[in-house]
């Protein structure tokens, strides 16, 4: 099963990561400043990765392709590791769409406080 993790960047802005059920990133958030912009995301990618067109496959300069999955008014919403493949990044796409809207959400922000006990 997959799982929707929160965690904070450096700059402090709240951010997920879908995980597939082995545990490896396939879908990567843009930054939030609020946690409840996260959980929005969350809910945005739940029901947005169900339709084929909310998604944008895209080539890197490197030549490896990759998809940003966007909402109903085209803000991008994630973004997919990069692929050597494009049956790979096709792969990707069905895994999101496999894991997303049954994940669960685990908030690691929750886990340490600011004093780091």
């Amino acid at each position: 099963m997959g799982k929707f993790v929160i965690t904070r960047r450096v700059n402090q802005e709240y951010q997920f990561n879908l995980k597939a059920g082995n545990s490896e990133i396939i879908l990567t958030s843009e930054g939030y400043v609020q946690k409840g912009s996260c959980h929005k995301g969350i809910e945005s990618v739940r029901v947005n990765s169900q339709d084929d067109s909310r998604y944008d496959k895209r080539t890197a300069v490197n030549g490896k392709v990759y998809f940003v999955l966007k909402a109903r008014n085209g803000e991008i919403i994630g973004k997919s590791q990069l692929y050597s493949s494009k049956s790979g990044m096709e792969s990707g796409i069905a895994t999101v769409k496999f894991n997303a809207h049954t994940a669960e959400i685990i908030d690691e922000t929750l886990k340490t406080s600011e004093y780091g006990s």
